[in-house]
C-alpha cells in the first residue's frame, strides 16, 4: 500500500477519525492492527517475520533488563542480533555472497555450484530489523528501561507511516510516545496536512517525472549516449532520489503528526552540504546517526589516532552501503563514501587554515564548497544508480571522451522540475527554518499551495510507483 495511491487515502480516511474517538489502550490495538493490516497488504507471508522480530526482542529487553550477570545479559543482546541480522542476511544477502564466492572460486579453477535461493525481499526489513534491534541494544546500555506492555511495543516496532522506509525512530524517541495519552492537536494536524501535501508534491511531481521522463530512458541507452547526457542523467538522479525519499520521509512524518506522533527530521537540505561530512549530517539523518552510535562508536570511533579513526569511518561506510543492497555497486558506494569521509577529515586542518576571513570571501568559499560537494555526491549516485561496474565505466567515459552540450528536450524538462524546488529550498536555507513557507502571509501561502496543487494534478504521475527506498 503506497502513500500516493487512493488505496492508501481510503485506508486512512477511514483509520483518522475511528482512532481519535478511541482512548489511549484501544487506540494503540488499532493502530497496531492497522499496521499488520498496512504491512500485510505487501505480502501477508512476511508479516510473520516481522511479529518475529518482534516478539523476539519483546523477550530479549526483558531478560536484558531483569539478568545481572554480564554475560547472560550479552547473551541476549547476541541472540537479538543474530535472530535480526540471521533474517536480514538470509532473505537480503544469501544470494549476493554465494554468487560472489561462486565467482570467485571459479576465476582459480575451483567450480562450486551453490544453489540460488528463489525468495522475494520483505519490504521495510533493513529498517525494522535496525529498529528493533536497538532496542535490545539501548536496554542493555541501561539508556531505557524495556516496556511490559506488549502491545505498545509491537505497535512501535511496526508504526506504518515509518514501517517500510524509515526514518528508523529510536526507542528512547518513539516508545514513550507510545505509552503516553495523546490527544488531537489542530496546529498539529495542519503541519501534518502540510508535510503529506508537500511530501507527496516532490514525489508524484518531481521524482516520477524526472524518472520516467529522464533518469530511466538516459541510463536504459547508457552505452549510447554522449557526455552531456550522461551529465543530465546524473544531476536528474541526484534529484529523483532526494525528492522520492525525502517526499516519503515528509509524508511519513506527517501521517505521523496526525495521529499524535512526531517522527524524526530524516533530511536537512543536503545539497547545501559543504563537506562530505556535513551531507551525511542532513542525508538520510536517522540511518547515519544509527550507524554513528551503534556501529562507529563502539569500534572506536575518533579513538585511539588517525589510523583507527580511518579504519572506522571505512567499516561504517562500506556496511551502509552494504545495507542499501546486495551487489558490489554498493559496496562501492559505500566505500567511495568512506573516502571522501577520510579524506575530508584529513584535509580538514588544512582546509581551516585557507578559509577566508573577509565575510564576501567567506560566503564565495562557501559556495565553491557547496558546489564541490554536490558533484562528489553526485558521483557516488552515479555508483548507486548504475546496474552494473560496466555501466559506471561506460558512462564515465562518455563524460571525459565524449563531452557535447545536452539536448534542450532533456534540459528544459530538467530544469522545470529542479529549478522551483531549488528557489524554495534556498529560502529555507537563508531563513534557516524548513516550515518557512507556513509562517508567511496568508497571500503567499495561498499562491504556494495553489502552485503546488496545479503541479500535482496538471503534472503529477499518478501510476503509484514505488519508492525508491522500499527495495531497501
Amino acid at each position: 500500500m503506497l502513500f500516493n495511491t487512493f488505496r492508501f487515502a481510503y485506508f486512512f480516511a477511514i483509520l483518522f477519525p475511528i482512532y481519535w474517538v478511541l482512548p489511549r489502550r484501544p487506540q494503540n490495538c488499532l493502530l497496531l492492527a492497522a499496521s499488520y493490516y498496512f504491512y500485510a497488504c505487501w505480502d501477508p507471508r512476511f508479516l510473520t517475520l516481522l511479529v518475529l522480530s518482534t516478539a523476539m526482542d519483546y523477550a530479549c529487553g526483558l531478560a536484558v533488563d531483569r539478568i545481572e550477570d554480564s554475560r547472560k545479559r550479552t547473551l541476549f543482546v547476541a541472540l537479538s542480533m543474530a535472530l535480526n541480522l540471521g533474517m536480514l542476511g538470509y532473505f537480503k544477502y544469501y544470494n549476493f555472497f554465494a554468487e560472489s564466492l561462486q565467482t570467485a572460486l571459479a576465476r582459480v579453477g575451483i567450480a562450486v555450484p551453490l544453489s540460488r535461493l528463489n525468495v522475494v525481499l520483505p519490504i521495510g526489513i533493513s529498517f525494522y530489523t535496525f529498529q528493533s534491534m536497538s532496542y535490545v541494544i539501548d536496554v542493555y546500555r541501561r539508556d531505557l528501561k524495556p516496556t511490559r506492555n506488549f502491545i505498545e511495543f509491537a505497535a512501535f516496532v511496526s508504526f506504518f507511516p515509518h514501517l517500510v522506509a524509515g526514518p528508523i525512530m529510536r526507542p528512547t524517541s518513539l516508545l514513550p510516545q507510545v505509552a503516553r495519552p495523546r490527544r488531537f492537536d489542530l496546529p498539529q494536524f495542519y503541519q501534518g496536512a502540510y508535510l503529506i501535501f508537500w511530501g507527496l508534491t516532490k514525489k508524484v511531481v518531481i521524482a516520477d517525472n524526472l524518472a520516467q521522463h529522464i533518469v530511466d530512458p538516459l541510463f536504459s541507452q547508457w552505452p549510447t549516449i554522449d557526455g552531456g547526457l550522461a551529465m543530465v542523467a546524473i544531476y536528474a538522479f541526484a534529484f529523483q532520489i532526494y525528492c522520492d525519499f525525502s517526499g516519503y520521509t515528509d509524508a511519513a512524518r506527517g501521517i505521523a503528526k496526525c495521529l499524535g506522533f512526531e517522527l524524526a527530521l530524516n533530511f536537512n537540505l543536503p545539497y547545501f552540504a559543504t563537506s562530505p561530512q556535513d551531507f551525511w549530517a542532513r542525508w538520510h539523518i536517522s540511518l547515519s546517526t544509527w550507524l554513528r552510535d551503534y556501529l562507529y562508536i563502539p569500534l572506536g570511533g575518533n579513538r585511539g589516532g588517525t589510523r583507527k579513526l580511518c579504519r572506522n569511518l571505512m567499516l561504517t561506510m562500506i556496511i551502509g552501503g552494504l545495507w542499501h543492497g546486495a551487489a558490489w555497486t554498493f559496496v562501492l558506494w559505500g566505500t567511495y563514501q568512506g573516502i571522501l569521509l577520510v579524506a575530508h577529515r584529513l584535509c580538514r586542518p588544512w582546509l581551516d587554515r585557507i578559509r577566508p576571513t573577509d565575510r564576501i570571501d567567506r560566503a564565495c568559499w562557501k559556495l565553491v564548497r557547496m558546489v564541490a560537494t554536490f558533484h562528489m555526491v553526485c558521483f557516488g549516485w552515479l555508483l548507486f544508480r548504475a546496474h552494473s561496474l560496466a555501466q559506471v565505466q561506460g558512462m564515465l567515459q562518455a563524460i571525459f571522451a565524449r563531452p557535447a552540450i545536452p539536448s534542450l528536450a532533456y534540459l528544459l524538462p530538467l530544469a522545470a522540475l529542479i529549478v522551483p524546488l531549488l528557489l524554495y529550498q534556498v529560502v529555507q536555507y537563508v531563513s534557516k527554518d524548513l516550515d518557512v513557507i507556513r509562517r508567511t502571509p496568508w497571500y503567499v501561502r495561498s499562491a504556494f499551495y495553489t502552485a503546488c496543487f496545479y503541479a500535482f494534478v496538471l503534472g503529477g504521475e499518478f501510476g503509484g510507483s514505488q519508492f525508491i527506498y522500499f527495495q531497501f
